[in-house]
């Protein structure tokens, strides 16, 4: 006997295949847009159908936009010749909310995982190699994450970059803002040290 109704059934489902949502938060998500007024419910469902339509990749950096080239490659303001590598375009927003970079990005759409047949083939490495050789990037900040394939990924470009006349720069990684140095686990305090600076 099925308790749940077929189509709050199908919403459960369908939300969890998101990341980061399991059944129990899927169908406490799925109640509560049964509970919203039905227009709440034709609105969310209108975003997402309109979303695939809408929203293209930038020809230029690669990140998600409704604009071609997106806002950011196309504002003046920016410094064309700095590109700054991520992952995902979540890394991009990220980074956009410091207010601390001025320059352009390239969004890889992913990370090197050998075991997952993630190559350099199935990620946005050519087109990054492309930019370079157009002649216009003075320098590539590479903003992997400092996980295992982030850091492969990361080596990958230095290796494939290092020849081609541009200053290579990577984060730095190390102590948050405000954290005692004791309770830093070994791991992020080697890195700290690795990448530490001049005090000068």
């Amino acid at each position: 006997m099925q308790i749940v109704p077929p189509a709050l059934d199908r919403l459960i489902r369908a939300l969890s295949r998101l990341p980061g949502i399991g059944n129990k938060t899927a169908a406490r998500l799925a109640m509560n847009i049964l509970r919203r007024p039905r227009a709440e419910a034709r609105e969310l469902s209108s975003a997402l159908s309109e979303l695939h339509d809408a929203i293209q990749l930038c020809s230029c950096c690669f990140t998600f936009s409704e604009d071609e080239p997106c806002v950011i490659c196309a504002d003046s303001r920016r410094d064309g010749a700095l590109i700054c590598v991520v992952e995902q375009p979540g890394d991009l927003l990220a980074i956009e909310k410091t207010g601390s970079f001025h320059g352009h990005y390239h969004i890889l759409h992913g990370v090197l995982s050998p075991m997952d047949g993630i190559g350099p083939g199935e990620i946005k490495i050519e087109e990054l190699v492309a930019r370079v050789r157009s002649g216009v990037v003075r320098e590539v900040l590479i903003a992997t994450s400092s996980t295992v394939p982030g850091e492969a990924t990361a080596s990958y470009l230095i290796d494939l970059l290092h020849d081609k006349g541009i200053i290579l720069t990577r984060l730095a990684c190390g102590i948050p803002m405000g954290m005692d140095i004791k309770y830093a686990d070994r791991h992020t305090l080697a890195r700290a040290i690795e990448t530490r600076t001049n005090a000068d």
